[in-house]
C-alpha cells in the first residue's frame, strides 16, 4: 500500500473516531478509540511500540511510540490546545530513531480534528 493510501486510510479512521467521539477526552481514550478503528478497517497497527535510541553501541534512551501502522506510518496523538514546534519535534525524533519516513500528528482536542503531517 502506498504512503498516500495508507495515510488517507489513517486520516479517515482518525475522523471517523473524532465524529463519534469529540473533543474532550484523554489522549489514552483517542488511542484505544483509534486502535479499534483501524483494525476493524483492516490495518496492522503496533501500539506503544518501544524503540531504543543508540550511541556508539550503548543504549542511552528510548521512545514510546503512540501507534504504528502497518510498520511504516508513526501516529502521535494529542489532545491539546495548539500544537507547538515540540509537539513536531518529537514526531520527527521518531522518524529518525525508526528509520521510518512519515509521521501523522494528531490533535483530538479542537472541534474539527488538526492533522499534521510530518515528514522525515
Amino acid at each position: 500500500m502506498e504512503f498516500e493510501e495508507l495515510s488517507s486510510k489513517i486520516i479517515k479512521a482518525a475522523i471517523e473516531v473524532h465524529k463519534k467521539l469529540g473533543p474532550g477526552f484523554l489522549e489514552s481514550i483517542y488511542q484505544q478509540a483509534l486502535l479499534i478503528q483501524l483494525k476493524k478497517d483492516g490495518l496492522k497497527v503496533e501500539t506503544q511500540k518501544e524503540v531504543k535510541i543508540h550511541y556508539n553501541g550503548q543504549e542511552v534512551g528510548t521512545h514510546r511510540l503512540d501507534l504504528v501502522v502497518n510498520k511504516t506510518i508513526i501516529i502521535e496523538l494529542k489532545a491539546v490546545k495548539e500544537f507547538d514546534g515540540s509537539h513536531i519535534a518529537q514526531v520527527i525524533s521518531y522518524l529518525k530513531a525508526t528509520g521510518l519516513k512519515i509521521g501523522l500528528l494528531l490533535n483530538f482536542a479542537k472541534a474539527t480534528l488538526e492533522i499534521k503531517r510530518v515528514v522525515n
